[in-house]
């Protein structure tokens, strides 16, 4: 096999003898390399059709270079030199969008000639060179295989580094309201003239032994970052962290925002929630505060993971702006502080759709015992839940509320349904 150096070794002296002997056909690597390269031109359809010059000098150089490679390992000498020249020459191919299955075709093409001239020099005697000559051969395949596909996978991951990087520039430049144009042309990036702009959650991964976090949610990320440009056409913009972020996908959009959002969570095996708000480029930076705001929301309400649009939480995005009529709402509920058991019946009579039969379910009592509940909540409130009139004011008492001391989680300590809630008494939906 062939060493961290890149030579060729051999278990005994005379077999080395052998193979130098039997390399002789090699030995012209001008000639050879001038043949490789009509063979070449004739049947690898990407290299036949490259400029004449191209394939006299840079080809012809590049397939001189494995000859003498060849001719190397057969022979027991170093030829690191070689292999890096072929990094080198790999480099410059995959820049120059030569696809690699060409070179690998090529390479495969010139190691059959290679070895079909050996074996047209090799008399009756030879089979135990042979032998041998055809272990070489193989890791000459694999090891000029490896050289151009190091070369490939190094040049594409520089390449799609820049144009991530690209890619980021102008989506934070699009999201601070700066022009972008400059930028998107130098790094190829295609900017739209609208945007469905997302504000995206991905929820943290569920613990369990042996599972590392912090991989785990990169692993999800990375999955959602593939979903999103294969079902974006290439062209959704994204600034994303473990726990989610801002996606801005043009309009029209390659793919319906909720159906794009089906398919990153299928992508990614976790329920994604997500919230949207449309507008002009100009209007990107306005659009990703309203959507993140939304984004909040539907967080601190506990709705069901899924797609949210604003018309769906308009009245609800209303209730939770600052100012005083947000506070005095909040504060309808304060008599009920005293009393989490009332509150908790709210709370899963207004999520269950103010069913008496189910909120007595979920809460495991007796249906006479959630009727008793509403009683001291309309005496102690002085809002009655069985009246459409007072069940609006204590929705919207439990709404304002989740605001209220949001530096001290108040949402979380408030403990709303999984559902979510709605004015309309209803339960979220996901679109």
């Amino acid at each position: 096999m062939i060493g961290t150096g890149h030579t060729a070794t051999t278990t005994a002296s005379n077999g080395l003898a052998a193979v130098q002997t039997i390399s002789a056909p090699l030995h012209d690597a001008r000639a050879l390399s001038q043949r490789l390269v009509t063979h070449f031109t004739e049947v690898v359809t990407p290299i036949g059709n490259l400029p004449g010059e191209v394939l006299r000098g840079e080809v012809t150089n590049v397939t001189r270079t494995c000859v003498e490679l060849a001719t190397g390992v057969l022979e027991g000498h170093d030829v690191e030199d070689k292999v890096e020249r072929l990094h080198r020459a790999g480099a410059e191919w995959a820049r120059e969008g030569i696809p690699i299955g060409a070179i690998h075709r090529a390479v495969r093409d010139g190691v059959e000639l290679a070895f079909g001239l050996v074996l047209e020099a090799a008399g009756p005697d030879d089979y135990a060179r042979l032998m041998l000559t055809a272990q070489r051969f193989l890791e000459i395949l694999a090891l000029i295989n490896a050289a151009f596909a190091v070369a490939y996978v190094r040049e594409h991951r520089a390449a799609a580094a820049e144009h991530h990087t690209a890619v980021q520039t102008v989506t934070s430049a699009l999201l601070a309201g700066r022009s972008a144009a400059t930028m998107a042309r130098s790094g190829g990036v295609e900017i739209a003239d609208s945007y469905s702009v997302l504000a995206l959650g991905i929820p943290a991964p569920q613990p369990r032994p042996g599972l590392d976090l912090t991989v785990a949610a990169r692993r999800t990320l990375r999955r959602v970052q593939a979903a999103l440009a294969a079902h974006t056409a290439g062209r959704g913009l994204s600034l994303l962290g473990t726990e989610g972020g801002t996606v801005l996908v043009p309009t029209p959009e390659p793919l319906p925002v909720a159906d794009l959002v089906s398919r990153l969570s299928a992508a990614t095996g976790v329920a994604l929630t997500a919230t949207v708000v449309h507008t002009a480029t100009g209007g990107i930076p306005e659009a990703a505060e309203r959507a993140h705001e939304l984004l909040d929301m539907v967080h601190r309400l506990q709705c069901a993971p899924g797609l949210y649009r604003f018309d769906d939480l308009a009245v609800e995005y209303q209730l939770t702006r600052p100012g005083p009529g947000r506070e005095h709402l909040g504060a309808l509920l304060d008599p009920l502080d005293e009393h989490p058991d009332l509150m908790e019946t709210l709370r899963t009579y207004v999520g269950s759709d103010h069913s008496r039969q189910r909120t007595a379910r979920v809460l495991g009592v007796h249906t006479n015992t959630v009727d008793y509940r509403l009683k001291r909540i309309a005496q102690l409130t002085g809002f009655d839940p069985s009246r459409p009139s007072g069940l609006w004011h204590l929705r919207s008492s439990l709404v304002a509320r989740t605001y209220r001391n949001s530096a001290a989680g108040s949402a979380a300590a408030d403990g709303l349904p999984s559902r979510g809630i709605n004015l309309s008494g209803k339960e979220f939906q996901r679109i």
